[in-house]
C-alpha cells in the first residue's frame, strides 16, 4: 500500500545536545529530609537517574537496539501510524495487535514479539505462530497526535481497525492490550466483531462504579481498594483527563520533570518492591523516558484520558480472555470483571504489575499462545 513506508529512528545530533544543556541546568526544587517517595519522586534516585541520563545513558546504542525491530508508519485517517511488525514464522500465522497503555511504549512491548512471532526459537509450538504488530498509540512515541478533540479510546479502535485491514490486509485479527490498550481492544472487538477474533487483556483500570447491592465478601473488599487506591494514587489521572494541557507546558521543557512524573509511575505500579531497578535498569527507564521528551509527545499522550472520558464504549461480545496479576495496582476479581465484560478465560498469577509484557513477557506469551490456540480456526 502506498502510504505504508518503513521507518527507522534517528534524533538529530542537536536533539541530543539540547537534551544534555537542560540536564545540565536542571533547578531543583527543595524537599523535606529524608522523605524518600512519601511525598511523589525520591529526590535523591531522581538526581541519581538525571546524573546517568546526562553523563552515561547512550541513546545512540538505544536507538541501535530499536532500529533492529522492523518499524514502519503508515497513513491512518491522516494520521501516520507507527508499529513494529515481526512476521510469524509457523504454518499460518495468525495476526495480533499488541497496545501498550500509559506511560507505555511500544518500547515496552519488544521483548515480547519474537516469542510470539516464533514460539519454536523459544520452546513452543510453531503452530502458535503470530504476525506481530506492536503498535504505537496516536500520540505516543512516533505516532503522530490528533490536532482535533476525539482520539480517545474508540477513535484508536477505528484507527487501528483500518491499519490491520485496510493497510496490512488482514480480514480477521487477534488483539492484545494492557492499560489503554485494554480499552482500545474491547472497542475493536465491539465495532468490529467480525473480524477480531478474540481479546487478551491485562492491566484493567481499577473501577468502583454501580457497585452491586449485596456485594460478595470479595468484591467488598475490591471496592475498599479502589478507594484507598483512589485517595492515595489517582490525582495524576484527575489532572489529565480534566486539565491536561497546563501539566503539558511543565513536562514538555524539563526532562527532570519528565522523568520525575513518569518514573514514580513505573516504580508504583510494577512489581518491584518499592525498587523500581529490581524490574528496570537505568538504561530500560530512560529509552522509555528519552522516547517521551525526543518527540515532544508527553502532553498528547495525556491527552487519552481527557477524551477517552468523555467517549463512551461499547461492551464487546466476543472472546475474551484476562491474565491478572496479584501485583497491579489494584487486585480485581473474576467476579466483579464479568459484571461488566465477557471472560471466556481467567488466568491469576502473582508476578509482573501493570506492565505485564515489560515486566514477565513469558507469561503473557505462553496464556496467549493458549488462549488463541483454539480460536485460530474458528
Amino acid at each position: 500500500m502506498d502510504s505504508l513506508r518503513p521507518f527507522r529512528i534517528h534524533i538529530p545530533d542537536q536533539d541530543l545536545a539540547d537534551l544534555g544543556d537542560r540536564l545540565r541546568r536542571t533547578r531543583w526544587p527543595d524537599h523535606v529530609e529524608a522523605a524518600g517517595w512519601d511525598y511523589g519522586t525520591d529526590p535523591g534516585y531522581l538526581r541519581e537517574l538525571a546524573g546517568y541520563w546526562a553523563t552515561t545513558f547512550d541513546w545512540r546504542r538505544a536507538e541501535r537496539r530499536l532500529n533492529s525491530h522492523p518499524q514502519f508508519r503508515a497513513d491512518v485517517d491522516g494520521l501516520r501510524l507507527h508499529f513494529v511488525h515481526r512476521r510469524g514464522r509457523g504454518p499460518a500465522p495468525l495476526p495480533v495487535l499488541v497496545l501498550h497503555g500509559w506511560p507505555g511504549s511500544f518500547v515496552q512491548l519488544l521483548d515480547i514479539a519474537p516469542l510470539l512471532a516464533d514460539p519454536a526459537a523459544h520452546g513452543g509450538d510453531p503452530a502458535d505462530a503470530f504476525d506481530v504488530v506492536l503498535g504505537s498509540l496516536p500520540g505516543f512515541g512516533f505516532s503522530d497526535a490528533a490536532t482535533r478533540p476525539g482520539m480517545g479510546e474508540v477513535g484508536m479502535a477505528h484507527v487501528f481497525h483500518r491499519l490491520m485491514t485496510e493497510v496490512l490486509g488482514h480480514r480477521r485479527y487477534a488483539v492484545r492490550g494492557s492499560d489503554f490498550g485494554a480499552g482500545i481492544a474491547e472497542q475493536m472487538a465491539a465495532h468490529y466483531p467480525e473480524a477480531v477474533i478474540g481479546i487478551h487483556l491485562s492491566g484493567v483500570t481499577p473501577r468502583g462504579d454501580d457497585p452491586p447491592a449485596r456485594p460478595s465478601p470479595a468484591i467488598s473488599e475490591y471496592l475498599r481498594d479502589v478507594e484507598r487506591w483512589r485517595a492515595a494514587e489517582a490525582g495524576y489521572s484527575r489532572q489529565q483527563a480534566t486539565r491536561p494541557q497546563t501539566l503539558a507546558y511543565a513536562l514538555n521543557d524539563s526532562p527532570v520533570g519528565l522523568a520525575g512524573w513518569l518514573v514514580e509511575k513505573f516504580r508504583r505500579w510494577s512489581d518491584c518492591g518499592g525498587d523500581v531497578e529490581r524490574r528496570f535498569t537505568k538504561d530500560d527507564l530512560l529509552t522509555t523516558i528519552s522516547v517521551y521528551w525526543f518527540t515532544a509527545t508527553i502532553g498528547s499522550s495525556m491527552r487519552m484520558y481527557y477524551e477517552s472520558a468523555r467517549q463512551p464504549g461499547r461492551r464487546p461480545d466476543v472472546p475474551a480472555a484476562y491474565l491478572m496479576s496479584s501485583k497491579d495496582m489494584v487486585p480485581t476479581p473474576r467476579e466483579w470483571v464479568e459484571r461488566h465484560a465477557r471472560v471466556d478465560r481467567w488466568t491469576g498469577v502473582d508476578r509482573g504489575g501493570h506492565f505485564p509484557e515489560w515486566e514477565e513477557p513469558q507469561i503473557v506469551a505462553d496464556d496467549m499462545r493458549t488462549f488463541f490456540r483454539s480460536l485460530r480456526h474458528g
